[in-house]
């Protein structure tokens, strides 16, 4: 961490992420794990036998950034589509267990919710079985959707989007929710997906990881160099993106090697990572980009922003399944660090 981040600062930050209301809109998804014991081959096929020893399930996809946020304040609200089906209900019912408000939540008879099952065996993912079907808002779901945004957009201290590009965003949506933070003066942070055509123009942040952000600025992959601000291929990278969605600043997770920040007219900031374990990094992304906002939100600058959601994700990594993390854990391990 840099020398002039004092520890009480970014814990006096933590300590105001209760007060903040983030509204999170994206795509909304159940995650079944599904936990057991390998001690065979099957003789069928060159493929392990799961015993099954229990079963758990979570919300998923932008659902898991509003529980992530739900660990540090009271007024995490979620926007979305679900299916009217029995993965639409449960994940439901454990977003009104977590007391996440679900006012914002369409459901559709025509749509199956998107289920994600992970078979776990000895701490490692053995295989992720998909169940989806991608599909766009009807004019009739959008104008719901903006009129829901309308209700609450005073209310709200921020604005996180979670795209998995099954269809929930849209440009015209992305196009609202921008004019709405504008308008408002909102906090609007995106978590991009890689193989979507969105645009984004005057957003707060972005936070692609490395290979998103290769792909997004229109350049080839390329090797991590270490330093990493010695890295002239993914600095160039950043400084399109800069460009191409004049975005206020620019937070590309690098996994085990931390996260880059890059904001216009400053030198770009380096935060490495400081997980101890790496046991699942399911989900890391949605503690990421939820972090930073309330990070945003409490007041920070985005360099005090990056440092605690860098912190918040090492954490999360050293946890099997989706995990989240409460603000006492955070603080344990600022002051450790």
């Amino acid at each position: 961490m840099r020398a002039d981040l004092e520890t009480e600062r970014l814990s006096a930050l933590i300590a105001g992420f209760p007060g903040k209301r983030i509204l999170v809109v994206g795509d909304l998804m159940l995650d079944v794990f599904v936990w057991g014991r390998v001690s065979r081959i099957s003789p069928e096929a060159p493929v392990p036998v799961v015993d099954v020893t229990s079963e758990s399930s979570y919300p998923g996809g932008a659902a898991n950034v509003a529980r992530n946020l739900r660990g540090f304040q009271a007024g995490a609200a979620i926007m979305g589509l679900t299916g009217n089906d029995p993965p639409a209900r449960q994940l439901l019912y454990l977003l009104g267990l977590a007391r996440i408000d679900t006012s914002g939540v369409q459901q559709s008879s025509d749509l199956p919710t998107t289920l994600k099952t992970r078979i776990i065996a000895r701490n490692q993912q053995v295989v992720r079985v998909d169940r989806e079907r991608k599909s766009t808002l009807t004019s009739t779901q959008m104008k719901a959707a903006l009129d829901h945004l309308e209700r609450q957009v005073e209310e709200l201290d921020g604005i996180v989007v979670a795209d998995y590009g099954k269809g929930f965003v849209t440009q015209p949506l992305a196009d609202a929710l921008c004019a709405f933070a504008r308008a408002h003066g909102k906090i609007l942070t995106v978590d991009p997906h890689p193989h979507t055509s969105i645009a984004w123009r005057g957003v707060t942040a972005i936070k692609p990881n490395r290979a998103e952000a290769f792909l997004a600025a229109g350049l080839p992959p390329a090797e991590p160099v270490f330093p990493v601000l010695a890295d002239r291929s993914l600095l160039e990278a950043g400084r399109r993106l800069l460009e191409i969605w004049r975005t206020q600043c620019l937070l590309i997770t690098l996994g085990e090697h931390g996260m880059l920040l890059l904001e216009e007219g400053a030198a770009p900031y380096h935060t490495p990572a400081r997980a101890k374990d790496v046991f699942d990094v399911s989900g890391a992304g949605d503690t990421a980009i939820a972090v930073f906002t309330l990070g945003l939100a409490a007041g920070g600058t985005p360099v005090e922003a990056a440092e605690l959601a860098n912190l918040a994700s090492s954490i999360v990594v050293g946890k099997l399944g989706t995990a989240t993390l409460s603000a006492g854990e955070l603080e344990a391990a600022l002051s450790a660090d």
